[in-house]
């Protein structure tokens, strides 16, 4: 892939850098300050441990800032505030990573046998960003801006775009993550397909989330957990929004130090130039009305070892190396479809976030969300149907799930909820 040297960084916002002198001079104000009193002496201390925090913490952001945001070739400005940055290839966040310094993208592998689309609503991912015609460059891929806004949003500047660091269960002692999923154990396993409907679901609380996703798993569970995540997402805490958002994510130690959201550290390489990870996904399925669905497929190249991710019929989007991980190096152990939700109990009770649509699963087409034509891939890199496949809510009252199968759709199954009701207080 070739990649152009011309590019236009982005710009640092006014205000930031007008907080970050108005603080420092309030600083070195405050320090030569002589109180008459201790009272006033106190209250200046105070102020100027603040003022010193919030330099830090700016100076921090700033940091960031210019690390996430790389030169680009164009700038897109999208109709719902997204702003999308064309950044040439080999610029792109994941070539910060010490292993991959003056490398570019590789060339995608051949796909799994098997791998055949059977629905007219499998197409190319639309996003806002692009309704206008608008696409990037050849050589270069659209990452979405990087705002001091988001950062300032996030509980921490150092954890930001990082799932809480917890010990993943999948059962009914999990905490504040609540799960309704489906999944496969047992066997080694090279990746996956699915396909999924796109809704809205409500998210009560800014520091909740609601997804849908295909989970790539191995290791114990433990400190030693390697995911591969990817699906889609509202996120207000991550985006500002309540607008459903297609995703990655990836961690080799069970999201304690490793792994991030999309572009926000070096991880994934991205190789296509009409998708925005972090971008809004629109149109959405309509209750009772249309279904708009997306086909994830996920699977290790038998050759380089490394991981690819493709939406719909021959979006190949890019891939997360296999230095990346331990156990995922070879294969993964599980492989897991379905809903999370964070329940943060915010007010004292259960979450009203939904899940998926919104609906339970025994509603059925055009209310509830689903997953269809479940398949792994194989030793020999085909895809096969997901047999043996487990169902798992953690809370039913609150969010539940129910499968099936037959020749259209395959192994699939309905899952989601409405969150806090009569059954889950």
């Amino acid at each position: 892939m070739a990649c152009s040297s011309q590019y236009q960084s982005p710009p640092i916002n006014i205000l930031l850098l007008f907080f970050l002198s108005v603080s420092s001079s309030l600083v070195l104000s405050s320090s030569s300050f002589s109180p008459t009193n201790s009272t006033n002496g106190n209250a200046t201390s105070t102020a100027t441990l603040h003022a010193r925090r919030e330099v830090i913490k700016f100076r921090k952001i700033r940091a960031r800032l210019q690390k996430l945001n790389k030169p680009s070739l164009k700038t897109i400005q999208s109709e719902d505030g997204d702003v999308i940055d064309c950044v040439p290839c080999h610029l792109q966040p994941a070539f910060d990573h010490p292993l991959l310094k003056g490398q570019k993208p590789l060339d995608p592998p051949e796909t799994p046998k098997g791998y055949n689309l059977t629905s007219s609503l499998d197409e190319i991912l639309m996003q806002k960003w692009r309704e206008n015609g608008e696409s990037c460059p050849d050589g270069s891929v659209p990452i979405r801006r990087t705002t001091e806004k988001d950062l300032l949003r996030a509980s921490s500047i150092r954890r930001f775009a990082m799932k809480p660091a917890r010990r993943v269960r999948r059962d009914s002692t999990s905490t504040s993550h609540e799960h309704a999923v489906g999944y496969v154990n047992g066997d080694q396993y090279y990746g996956a397909q699915a396909s999924l409907n796109v809704w809205s679901p409500r998210v009560t609380d800014p520091s909740e989330f609601s997804l849908s996703q295909i989970w790539i798993i191995s290791g114990s569970f433990g400190n030693d957990l390697n995911t591969i995540e990817a699906g889609w997402q509202v996120s207000p805490q991550l985006y500002g929004d309540d607008s459903p958002r297609f995703f990655t994510y990836w961690t080799t130690d069970a999201y304690q130090e490793t792994g991030c959201y999309n572009h926000f550290c070096s991880g994934f390489i991205q190789t296509n130039n009409k998708i925005a990870i972090g971008a809004a996904i629109s149109p959405t399925s309509m209750l009772n009305g249309k279904q708009f669905d997306i086909s994830l497929l996920i699977w290790k190249d038998p050759n380089h070892g490394n991981w690819w991710l493709q939406l719909g019929s021959g979006a190949v989007v890019g891939y997360w190396p296999s230095f990346l991980f331990t156990h995922l190096a070879q294969h993964a152990n599980m492989v897991q479809f379905g809903g999370e939700i964070v329940n943060a109990q915010s007010s004292g009770f259960h979450t009203s976030t939904q899940m998926g649509s919104g609906h339970f699963a025994g509603e059925g087409y055009d209310k509830s969300a689903y997953f269809r034509n479940l398949q792994v891939v194989d030793w020999d890199n085909g895809l096969i149907p997901a047999s043996n496949l487990k169902l798992l809510a953690d809370h039913p009252n609150c969010y539940d799930i129910q499968g099936g199968a037959n020749r259209a759709w395959g192994n699939y199954f309905y899952y989601g909820g409405p969150g806090r009701n009569v059954k889950c207080p």
